[in-house]
């Protein structure tokens, strides 16, 4: 099973606070137990939602909004993709991450639709296609 693992945003990360040396060393140490281990499938931190945008879609319209944007617990400062048997796995392994490197913040963890999740309506057509696009994403 694949899971999306979301750091949510807090003060210091939408300030746009860079970790210390320590704060980096530790999460070197976390990522790399989690590579060793078969887990880590991808992973990296984002910059503060100042530099970003949100484009918003409504009856057929599009609109663009810049950063930042207020609510931060709802903003994500860094992600996770993991590879582990369960859900439970997936818990066990961010309960391990250091909490220097995440300080007062939530780690939010979704599990990421599979092929067969889609049923009957992701037809054979749909899933070759799937499979090219994956083929040339992971080149």
């Amino acid at each position: 099973m694949r899971f999306m693992v979301m750091i949510k945003a807090n003060a210091q990360t939408e300030a746009g606070e860079m970790p210390s040396e320590d704060v980096l060393a530790a999460m070197g140490r976390y990522n790399e137990t989690l590579a060793n281990a078969g887990v880590l499938l991808g992973g990296e931190g984002l910059h503060p939602s100042s530099r970003g945008a949100r484009v918003r879609f409504d009856g057929g319209q599009c609109s663009v909004v810049d950063g930042p944007f207020l609510e931060t617990r709802e903003l994500i400062a860094g992600f996770w993709l993991f590879q582990t048997a369960s859900l439970q796995d997936a818990i066990d392994w961010v309960k391990r991450c250091p909490a220097s490197a995440v300080g007062e913040s939530e780690i939010e963890i979704r599990q990421v639709f599979e092929a067969e999740d889609f049923g009957a309506e992701f037809t054979a057509e749909l899933r070759e296609q799937e499979e090219r696009l994956r083929a040339q994403i992971n080149h």
